[in-house]
């Protein structure tokens, strides 16, 4: 295991460019405050989202759709903050791009200007062509979310595999290609079979980047509550928990509880 030397140069959208030219994978996290960001980026991946599963890890809600622009300018400004080397990628919150380019050019800047992160995030294809052009058009670079898009959980009504049959494989083959045609510097694939994803990899000269999408996608990305096993409700079958921590933070504010009921802490080293 290495720590990247924090005075590496910045991850750029070029940088992701040039990993998929070489065969080399892209490593993506996301984080969604400073402390937490700050361990993410020594640790050398090089793109962090600040993913609306805020609304899910950091705010408790059951979706992705409550979370509002204000928060996520607030969660992104937190983690830029913290980043040295790594590509900050914001996600456009639900119901501040759809059907409305002027809304969702307007929701972009104030990301930029008010966080001072890297890039944005936008799910669907062909229906947000529009928002997406619009963004691009004022020098916004955006990212693309295709297959399993959570801020239209209530439209699927269901958490399950997408694309499975023909039509909609097709159509996500399709939207990728006009997401790379307009000018989105990525891709992410979320909960899609393999062989799609192998299939959409090789067609693309942009990166992918899956998440429960198979080992063929340019990158992988994880929510870090979940790898890090602070959050032990999810689990789907893509999710590696590279960690208890919900174990252990669990044992050590018992023990503080502890040691604080028996007079233990602070002892005679730790006054003044």
């Amino acid at each position: 295991m290495s720590v990247h030397n924090p005075d590496i140069k910045r991850v750029t959208t070029h940088t992701l460019q040039e990993l998929k030219s070489r065969g080399e994978k892209i490593s993506a996290l996301t984080a969604y405050d400073y402390s937490m960001a700050r361990v993410v980026d020594a640790a050398g991946v090089e793109v962090i989202l600040v993913g609306d599963s805020a609304s899910n890890v950091m705010a408790g809600h059951e979706t992705t759709l409550p979370i509002t622009l204000d928060q996520m300018i607030y969660h992104a400004g937190s983690v830029v903050r913290a980043v040295k080397r790594a590509l900050v990628v914001v996600d456009l919150p639900f119901g501040s791009y759809q059907g409305n380019s002027s809304e969702a050019l307007r929701s972009a800047i104030r990301i930029m200007k008010e966080s001072g992160a890297h890039a944005v995030k936008m799910e669907g294809g062909q229906e947000i062509r529009e928002s997406v052009v619009r963004v691009l058009s004022a020098g916004v670079p955006v990212m693309g979310h295709l297959g399993l898009t959570p801020q239209s959980i209530y439209k699927f009504g269901t958490y399950a595999v997408r694309a499975k049959e023909d039509a909609e494989a097709q159509k996500l083959i399709s939207d990728a290609l006009l997401l790379q045609e307009i000018g989105c510097f990525g891709i992410v694939l979320e909960k899609i079979p393999a062989t799609l994803t192998k299939q959409v990899s090789e067609q693309l000269q942009i990166p992918t980047i899956g998440i429960g999408a198979g080992p063929d996608a340019d990158g992988q990305i994880l929510v870090i509550h979940d790898m890090l096993g602070i959050n032990k409700e999810f689990k789907p079958r893509f999710l590696r928990r590279y960690a208890d921590l919900h174990t252990v933070m669990l044992e050590a504010i018992a023990h503080y509880v502890d040691d604080v009921k028996t007079n233990d802490f602070p002892n005679e080293s730790e006054a003044y």
